[in-house]
C-alpha cells in the first residue's frame, strides 16, 4: 500500500510541477485579454480654465470645463476583423465630449481604436480613424500591455494623429496601489479643426478660408498599475490656441482652451477598485497559482520519497525460536 501511495503522490508531484510554468508561460498569454464587449466611461474636469467664447472671439475664465470620455467595445466589428486577422481583436469606439460650464458642447472627438486583445498592439484595419479621418496608429492608446515594464512606450496622440514616446519616470503608490508613473509632452503643433464646431454655421472649411489655424500642446500624465496595464489615474495640462488669419482681427493668437484636466474623484475611486479586482485575477495566473502549484509539487515529491523510503526499510530481525525444554529426569 505504501508503494502504491508513493507512486500516486509522485505522479501528482510531476503534474503540479509541470503545471506551474504552463500556467505562467502558456496559459496566461492566451487567457489574459481585453474583452471585446467592454464598456467604460470617465469624467474629467478642468477647474478655473480658460475657454474661448466663439460669439465674441474672446478668451475668458470659466469655473469648470467637463470632459466625458466613453469607450465602447464593438463586438460585431471585432469579429469581422478577426476572420481575416487570425487573432483576437478588440475594436473600441471612443468619444471625448467637452462641454462648458453652461452645458453646451465645446468639442467632440470620436475615434475607432483597433488593437490586439492580448498584447494591445495596434491592428491596422478598415475603420481605424480619428474624427472620421483614417489613421495608422503606432504604439498604444488608452491602455498599457499586461505586465507593463519600466520603460518608454510609443503613445498615440489623437489631436496630432501621431505617436510619440511616453516616458517611464518612477514607481509610486497611488491610493494603496503600486503604480508606474508615465509622462508625455506634445510640443506646440498645428492640428486640424474638429469636424463639428461649437457654433452653428461655422465649419472647418469656413475657418480655413480666413487663414486662422489651430495649435495644440499638452503634458499627458498616467499612473499605471503594471500587472493589468490599466491606468488608475490620469491628467493633462492642455492648451489650444487659434493663430493668425482674419478671424482674429489684429491679434496674432487667442487661447481657445487652457486648463489642468483631472479625473473626477468618484471616477478615481471606481477605477482603483476595478483595477484592484482585475489585478487579483491576473496574479492568479502569473504568480499565486504557478508558485502555489510548484510548492505543492515539491511537497508531494518529498512525501512520495518519504513513503517509498519507509516501504523499503528492512523489518525487525526475526526473533530466534525458543529452545525446546530439557526433559526432567525422574
Amino acid at each position: 500500500m505504501r508503494r502504491k501511495a508513493s507512486l500516486i503522490l509522485l505522479a501528482l508531484a510531476v503534474f503540479f510541477t509541470a503545471l506551474s510554468p504552463l500556467l505562467r508561460w502558456y496559459a496566461f498569454p492566451r487567457l489574459a485579454k481585453v474583452p471585446a464587449d467592454q464598456y467604460q466611461d470617465m469624467v474629467l474636469e478642468a477647474k478655473n480654465a480658460t475657454l474661448l467664447d466663439y460669439g465674441t472671439m474672446q478668451a475668458k475664465k470659466v469655473p469648470k470645463v467637463t470632459i466625458v470620455q466613453t469607450l465602447k467595445g464593438n463586438v460585431g466589428a471585432s469579429e469581422r476583423i478577426e476572420r481575416t486577422a487570425g487573432r483576437d481583436v478588440v475594436v473600441w469606439d471612443s468619444l471625448s465630449y467637452v462641454q462648458g460650464p453652461d452645458g453646451k458642447m465645446v468639442s467632440k472627438l470620436p475615434e475607432r481604436y483597433i488593437f490586439d486583445a492580448h498584447s494591445q498592439d495596434p491592428v491596422h484595419a478598415t475603420g481605424e480613424s480619428v474624427d472620421g479621418d483614417a489613421v495608422t496608429r503606432e504604439g498604444i492608446e488608452f491602455k498599457w500591455p499586461f505586465r507593463t515594464e519600466k520603460r518608454d512606450y510609443e503613445y498615440f496622440d489623437a489631436q496630432t494623429r501621431t505617436s510619440a514616446p511616453i516616458h517611464y519616470k518612477n514607481t509610486q503608490t497611488f491610493r494603496g496601489v503600486k503604480v508606474y508613473y508615465f509622462e508625455q509632452t506634445i510640443p506646440w503643433t498645428k492640428v486640424t479643426f474638429p469636424k463639428i464646431m461649437p457654433v452653428q454655421g461655422i465649419t472647418p472649411e469656413s475657418v480655413a478660408k480666413t487663414g486662422t489655424t489651430r495649435w495644440y500642446t499638452t503634458v499627458r500624465r498616467f499612473w499605471v498599475e503594471p500587472v493589468t496595464g490599466a491606468p488608475v489615474y490620469g491628467e493633462e495640462i492642455h492648451k489650444e490656441e487659434l493663430r493668425g488669419g482674419t478671424l482674429l482681427g489684429d491679434r496674432d493668437k487667442v487661447t481657445a482652451f487652457s486648463g489642468h484636466v483631472k479625473m473626477r474623484e468618484d471616477y478615481i475611486e471606481h477605477t482603483v477598485d476595478l483595477v484592484k479586482s482585475n489585478r487579483t485575477l491576473i496574479l492568479l495566473l502569473t504568480s499565486y497559482l504557478p508558485w502555489g502549484f510548484l510548492v505543492l509539487g515539491v511537497a508531494l515529491l518529498v512525501l512520495s520519497l518519504y513513503l517509498e523510503a519507509r516501504g523499503r526499510r528492512p523489518g525487525d530481525a526475526a526473533r530466534a525460536p525458543a529452545a525446546d525444554p530439557e526433559p526432567v529426569s525422574a
